[in-house]
């Protein structure tokens, strides 16, 4: 086990997401608000939550409310969020949306004030169907929620489209700040 352990250590292997680029003095950062140059307002408000929820899970920093208690600091720009139509029926109605969001970022270090990582494109998505015949009842996010396939039969096609883009959405940003993180913790 010992040799096992070595090896691993001695190729540089390491858990995702573990921070490794990050500087090893920086123990706090400061989430500034990002721009947003979409038509969707308070985007970039929504997403920076995320994001310091995804950087405050990892422990490895801490994230504060003021750039002068922060080492480092994370700033970007929104730059794409998009809900578009993917499938239709025979009507040409839409049944299933695209939910898709793409950021640029920059990582400073505020006491050397030199960036540490950036980058141009970190996205998400996340298909949301909007009709009862389309959503699949057996998926791990389908089961997450709080209803239950009898449920999403009596909805009206606006109640499941709420509610699915809803969910829809949670996962995409969920799945966008975590991205983030390990793209900023690991240096790509």
């Amino acid at each position: 086990m010992i040799v096992a352990a070595l090896c691993i250590s001695g190729c540089g292997y390491h858990f995702a997401a573990s921070g490794d680029a990050l500087p090893q003095g920086a123990q706090t950062i400061y989430v500034a608000r990002f721009g947003n140059v979409t038509r969707l307002t308070g985007i970039n408000d929504e997403l920076r939550r995320y994001i310091q929820d995804e950087i405050a899970m990892h422990r490895r920093l801490t994230v504060v409310d003021s750039p002068d208690a922060a080492d480092l600091q994370l700033s970007g720009v929104v730059r794409l969020s998009v809900d578009a139509p993917i499938n239709f029926n025979t009507a040409y109605e839409p049944t299933t949306y695209r939910n898709s969001v793409i950021v640029s970022a920059v990582l400073k270090d505020l006491h050397t004030k030199k960036t540490i990582w950036s980058t141009t494109r970190v996205g998400s998505g996340q298909h949301a169907p909007v009709v009862a015949t389309n959503v699949v009842v057996t998926t791990p996010s389908f089961l997450q929620q709080n209803l239950r396939s009898g449920d999403i039969a009596q909805l009206t096609d606006l109640q499941v489209a709420q509610t699915q883009t809803a969910v829809a959405r949670d996962m995409m940003m969920q799945r966008f700040a975590k991205n983030l993180y390990t793209e900023m913790a690991e240096g790509f």
